[in-house]
């Protein structure tokens, strides 16, 4: 082998290890070598390590008159037969047989596939019409052959190493959520057993508004207890598919504004601004859609404190869509994938009570209606929630 090869050899690896695809890379490499090693189809088949059938996972046509996917089943029993010999096969076509279409003469060469040390595939190519495969044609096929078993353990390993990362990621949010929850479910515990203790004191005599007002705190605690606790309940029978939906017709409008005037009622200070007209009604859960809209309400204060929230609505042909925008400090590029993820919680400089369920339940609610949720932002300038539901979703 000259340097020149080399070289070019070197350059073409080079290209396809750079490649992120694996499906890109392949590409790559076989339209790469395909000057030294014509061929008109490819194919690549993976054993199925649970029902031991062979899956087609590549299939790419070079050539004239035919398609890779109308084709992969010319090499299926060819690749079984690799895989159970463990060696490459060689089938060239019969002559005499009265077929002379260069369509109806193919020469098949298959190598077994070893990822990860183990005999898990085979690559098959074809050549219609000939001529007959050279020794330096099949060098340079099983050249191929060991680059497709790498990039497919690459892929494998890439496809692992993501699994990996999501489970260890729910695990840090649960033990995140374990000692968020602990902490949620012990301040308003205190409050009502310090308060409650307070008043059946025998040696103190409290005064009718002490007492109205230590009670009027036991009562708020007892409410924020409940409702984390049926946000526990609710993310669970959420995530178990048991919760149950009542639709019916609901305008959209109208349910923003009622509870956009139950918030203003708690926080009269919060400015609230519509940008919509009347809509038409869609089929929904009112009393679930209110609890995103709650929600939404809920994280906007908490985390973007005095800012103004403008609301904005709009019908099309096939949904409605609802934007939900504060002007406070934003989420950052890099936590925007996470939000809407069961416990998570976007870090912060500042302590912010929460347990990391509200986005969650926010987006089970809308996937429930067949619709749509996620949040845009810049950072320093605010974030936008969108909300897309169908006008007529198949419920």
């Amino acid at each position: 082998m000259d340097l020149q090869t080399l070289s070019s050899l070197h350059n073409i690896f080079q290209e396809v290890q750079q490649k992120q695809d694996w499906r890109a890379a392949l590409d790559t490499l076989f339209v790469s070598l395909r000057d030294s090693f014509i061929f008109d189809n490819v194919a690549i088949y993976l054993e199925d390590p649970r029902t031991k059938g062979l899956d087609v996972v590549y299939a790419r046509a070079v050539g004239r008159g035919k398609t890779a996917e109308a084709d992969v089943v010319w090499g299926e029993s060819l690749a079984s037969e690799v895989i159970a010999k463990g060696a490459m096969i060689l089938k060239v076509p019969k002559r005499g047989t009265g077929k002379t279409g260069r369509l109806d003469l193919a020469h098949l060469l298959a190598f077994p596939l070893y990822i990860g040390s183990k005999l898990g595939g085979a690559l098959v190519f074809v050549r219609f019409g000939g001529p007959a495969y050279s020794e330096l044609h099949i060098q340079t096929a099983a050249l191929q052959a060991f680059w497709t078993a790498a990039l497919i353990e690459r892929r494998d390993l890439q496809e692992a190493r993501a699994e990996l990362d999501s489970v260890q990621r729910q695990m840090r949010l649960q033990d995140d959520f374990v000692s968020t929850i602990s902490h949620e479910l012990r301040t308003p515990l205190g409050f009502i057993k310090g308060y409650s203790t307070s008043l059946l004191r025998e040696d103190t005599v409290w005064d009718k508004a002490t007492q109205r007002e230590f009670l009027n705190i036991i009562d708020e605690e007892a409410d924020r207890l409940a409702r984390l606790i049926e946000d526990m309940l609710e993310s669970a029978r959420l995530q178990s598919k048991t919760l149950q939906f009542k639709f019916s017709p609901v305008r959209i409008d109208a349910l923003m504004r009622d509870v956009a005037t139950r918030i203003n009622m708690h926080h009269p200070e919060l400015k609230i601004t519509f940008n919509f007209e009347t809509l038409p009604p869609i089929r929904g859960d009112g009393t679930r859609l209110s609890q995103v809209f709650e929600n939404l309400f809920s994280n906007a204060i908490k985390y973007s404190p005095g800012s103004e929230i403008v609301i904005g609505m709009r019908a099309s042909v096939e949904n409605i869509r609802i934007t939900f925008a504060d002007k406070g400090e934003g989420i950052s590029e890099d936590y925007l994938p996470f939000v809407f993820e069961r416990f998570y919680r976007v870090p912060g400089e500042r302590t912010v009570t929460g347990t990391g369920l509200g986005l969650y339940i926010c987006k089970q609610i809308i996937m429930a209606h067949h619709g749509n949720i996620w949040v845009e932002s810049v950072l320093g300038k605010g974030a936008t929630f969108i909300i897309e539901l169908p006008v007529a979703p198949m419920l």
